[in-house]
């Protein structure tokens, strides 16, 4: 090789790296700088939340509620049985358990639900037997509704339980012919395409304002005997049951999620 050719691969060869840093040089300076930081970049405007009237207390329906029992009659409820008129009384503001279970007359998903019960003055019997009742969701999960105040019975079983499934944290009764009250954040389950379970349900109940139940896993439909086994559905309505003790109810509220 000629020293003229070696000189003009030297001269390409410094040019090729020169013009690659320049290039290199370029495209640095061309990356963009993150944006500064200003407090409107995490602020969302839209959209905008929904405005509704709180209840004139704790225990009011507020306006966006669906008012189940307003203290006058049973007309959104029928007998869970043949779909006919609830057979329980109504007197001076609420209603008493009679004659077999009843249902709400609307179905319902994913709520919030207010109830507020009381057991009777008179007490009888010792622990399931003593004024038991109970709030099934969805027609199949139950909540229960028992006389626990000095009452000793099975912990998955007494007031407050997600029954045979979840015993609650604590025993927050009150005393017999006095008002309980339950809030209850329900999540109905759901279901694959092929009926097996994607979601199950889950519930989160407040007992008297005490937290009993953080929102726990519903195993399945409630059972006496035998375990759970989940069952595709979708919408259903709210049950009482009629365990055969005079349990006492009143001011019903639900809003749906």
């Amino acid at each position: 090789m000629t020293t003229k050719h070696t000189c003009f691969i030297r001269t390409a060869l410094t040019t090729a790296i020169l013009g690659l840093f320049a290039f290199t040089q370029v495209q640095a300076q061309e990356v963009p700088k993150p944006p500064k930081m200003v407090p409107e970049m995490t602020e969302f405007w839209e959209p905008e939340v929904r405005v509704i009237t709180p209840g004139t207390n704790n225990t009011a329906a507020p306006s966006d509620a669906i008012v189940l029992f307003d203290g006058k009659n049973l007309s959104e409820w029928k007998a869970k049985d043949g779909g006919g008129a609830a057979q329980w009384q109504v007197n001076n503001g609420e209603f008493t358990v009679g004659k077999g279970d009843i249902s709400t007359k609307r179905e319902f998903q994913d709520f919030q639900l207010h109830i507020e019960w009381s057991a009777p003055d008179l007490v009888q019997s010792s622990s399931q037997g003593r004024g038991n009742s109970g709030i099934f969701l969805q027609d199949r999960y139950e909540v229960q509704v028992l006389d626990s105040y000095n009452n000793r019975t099975y912990s998955n079983g007494q007031a407050g339980s997600i029954y045979k499934q979840h015993r609650p944290l604590v025993n927050a009764m009150r005393k017999p012919n006095e008002w309980n009250v339950y809030d209850i954040i329900y999540t109905a389950p759901r279901f694959k395409e092929d009926g097996s379970v994607f979601s199950p349900a889950r519930v989160t109940v407040l007992h008297n304002g005490v937290l009993v139940q953080n929102n726990v896993d519903i195993k399945g439909p409630t059972e006496y005997i035998g375990l759970p086994e989940y069952k595709a559905h979708g919408k259903a309505p709210i049950s009482l049951q009629d365990h055969g003790n005079p349990v006492a109810y009143r001011n019903i509220w639900i809003r749906e999620l």
